[in-house]
């Protein structure tokens, strides 16, 4: 095995926890990986791991030879980009995940305008509303929305995620029209149980003045799509990412409620594995998508 596989090995089973996992990554043999990973010890005249029945772990020498060898394969990665750089290209696989309503309604059609400006370029996009470990998972960026806990990740500001409150025609034909957030608890509500605050809706109005009202209604889910074609069969109340209403927005399948009341708009970011030595493609792709985000129109 070559020095350069070798050392993505060590990386991978590291990462993983694994040698099974990381052989896999790597297309080889879990007995090859194992022998390498003797070999190298002996080589070096040290453990490396600690070995056990749920997995393997990083000795103290292990961890600190995983940090060398981190930083020369970023180095490897940046000086094989470096004359793709010099043309203005950016190469090799970039792995990218995010949510599923965003990265289908949003990220994907971005994605691809990014490929198709940059062809030696191969993406593999994976979308998961569950969090996602980029270091275990071996993924290179993540957009993620909410204000970032603090961390080692590196990360990028991209923008705002704004929300709207919306009903069809049909459910306000037949309850009338809300005309302040106080109004809301005599409505059907269609609650996302993950963000705004579950079933107590926060608005901001034109005064700046505060306002949370408690909700209820026939329909809690978690996913986005489903709130949203509950909103368009008339079934009540949503408050859904301008993203995800747009198009039902613009045909009149949803109206949107409370003119002047604002709802809270999560930050969006690029966040990749380490703030230091950022291969090329991730700094590329995270500038193209700044781009992208600077205006609101991407909502609209």
């Amino acid at each position: 095995m070559d020095t350069v596989t070798g050392l993505r090995l060590f990386i991978r089973v590291v990462e993983t926890g694994s040698f099974s996992k990381a052989s896999a990554d790597l297309g080889i043999t879990q007995p090859t990986a194992t022998k390498h990973v003797a070999a190298l010890e002996a080589r070096l005249g040290a453990r490396l791991f600690h070995r056990s029945t749920r997995g393997v772990t990083p000795t103290e020498v292990g961890a600190a030879y995983y940090d060398q060898c981190k930083s020369i394969a970023r180095q490897l990665e940046d000086a094989d980009n470096l004359a793709a750089l010099m043309q203005q290209r950016v190469r090799g696989t970039l792995r990218i995940s995010t949510s599923v309503a965003f990265g289908r309604r949003v990220l994907t059609p971005m994605v691809l305008r990014f490929m198709q400006q940059h062809p030696d370029l191969q993406i593999d996009l994976s979308f998961e509303d569950r969090y996602v470990n980029l270091v275990e998972q071996g993924i290179d960026l993540a957009v993620r929305m909410g204000r970032l806990a603090d961390s080692t990740l590196g990360a990028r500001y991209l923008g705002l995620n704004h929300w709207v409150l919306v009903a069809a025609p049909a459910y306000l034909r037949e309850r009338g029209t809300p005309a302040q957030p106080a109004e809301l608890a005599q409505h059907a509500a269609l609650v996302y149980s993950t963000v705004q605050g579950d079933d107590l809706w926060h608005f901001t109005g034109p005064a700046g003045e505060p306002q949370a009202v408690r909700v209820r209604g026939p329909l809690r889910s978690n996913n986005l799509s489903a709130l949203l074609a509950a909103a368009r069969a008339g079934m009540g109340l949503a408050v859904l990412p301008r993203y995800v209403a747009r198009e039902s927005l613009q045909t009149g399948q949803v109206q949107a409620l409370l003119p002047g009341w604002v709802l809270p708009a999560q930050e969006m970011h690029a966040v990749f594995p380490s703030p230091r030595l950022v291969p090329t493609k991730v700094s590329g792709f995270v500038d193209w998508l700044q781009g992208q985000f600077s205006d609101e129109a991407w909502a609209r």
